[in-house]
C-alpha cells in the first residue's frame, strides 16, 4: 500500500472505530437525512452529532449537500465497499500464514 493508501486507511477505521459515527452511517446508507434529524436519535448536543458527521465526511463515507438551510447527508457506498476491499485483502494475507502453518504441521520432514 502507498502513503496515500494508509492514510486513507487510517480516516476509514478512524471514522469507523465509534459505535454512533457507525449508526449515522447506517442510517445515512439507508437514505438521506438531514443533519437535524439524524441529531434527534442521539442523547448528546447538535454540535457534537455534527462532528460526527465531519469525521464521516472527512473519510469519504458520507457526502453532505445544501437544500436551502438544510444540510442533508447520505452515504458513500463505493467508500464502503473500499473499506471491505481493505478487509478481504488482510484476509487474505491472514489465511495465507494460517494455510503455511498447515502445512507446516502436516509435513513431518520440515525442520
Amino acid at each position: 500500500m502507498t502513503d496515500i493508501d494508509e492514510d486513507r486507511a487510517d480516516a476509514l477505521f478512524h471514522a469507523l472505530s465509534d459505535r454512533t459515527r457507525r449508526d449515522i452511517l447506517r442510517r445515512v446508507l439507508a437514505g438521506e437525512h438531514s443533519v437535524t434529524a439524524l441529531a434527534e436519535n442521539y442523547d448528546m448536543s447538535f454540535a457534537a452529532v455534527q462532528k460526527h458527521v465531519a469525521v464521516l465526511e472527512r473519510a469519504g463515507l458520507l457526502v453532505k449537500r445544501r437544500s436551502g438551510r438544510q444540510q442533508l447527508a447520505s452515504g458513500d457506498v463505493t467508500a464502503v465497499r473500499s473499506v471491505t476491499a481493505m478487509l478481504a485483502d488482510i484476509e487474505q494475507i491472514w489465511r495465507g500464514r494460517i494455510a503455511r502453518v498447515d502445512d507446516l504441521l502436516a509435513d513431518p520432514d520440515t525442520e
